[in-house]
């Protein structure tokens, strides 16, 4: 496992609390308004990934020391070209408490393992 994935919009935590930019809002088929992180996500190593490789990318509220994470939105999908690789992660902005701290968290899986990471959230 290689932890030097890196996500290119590490400024998407907690922008439904404070504005950011990176944060878009769009209407679900029920009328529910849903807000979207968006980045990139890339590794640094010159290396092709396979193919079957997927990307998961959560957003997960870390407030709470020594307990795990509790996720709020969660998205897998196949990657089908090489890096950098674009995401984006639809959640429900209810869920964010503005006094805590949220991160967001990618990995690239092959064959179910985990051969990047980000250290970084």
């Amino acid at each position: 496992m290689r932890t030097l994935l890196t996500l290119a919009s590490t400024l998407v935590a907690f922008a439904a609390c404070n504005g950011n930019k990176h944060v878009q809002t769009a209407e679900k088929p029920a009328g529910r308004t849903m807000a979207v992180v968006t980045g990139t996500v890339f590794h640094l190593e010159r290396m092709a990934l396979p193919p079957g490789a997927v990307l998961k990318v959560q957003l997960i509220d870390g407030s709470i020391a020594d307990a795990p994470a509790d996720g709020i939105a969660q998205e897998t999908v196949p990657i089908t070209t090489q890096v950098p690789i674009p995401f984006s992660l639809s959640y429900d902005p209810k869920r964010i408490i503005s006094i805590h701290t949220y991160a967001v968290q990618a990995r690239i899986e092959v064959d179910g393992k985990v051969r990047f990471i980000n250290t970084l959230t």
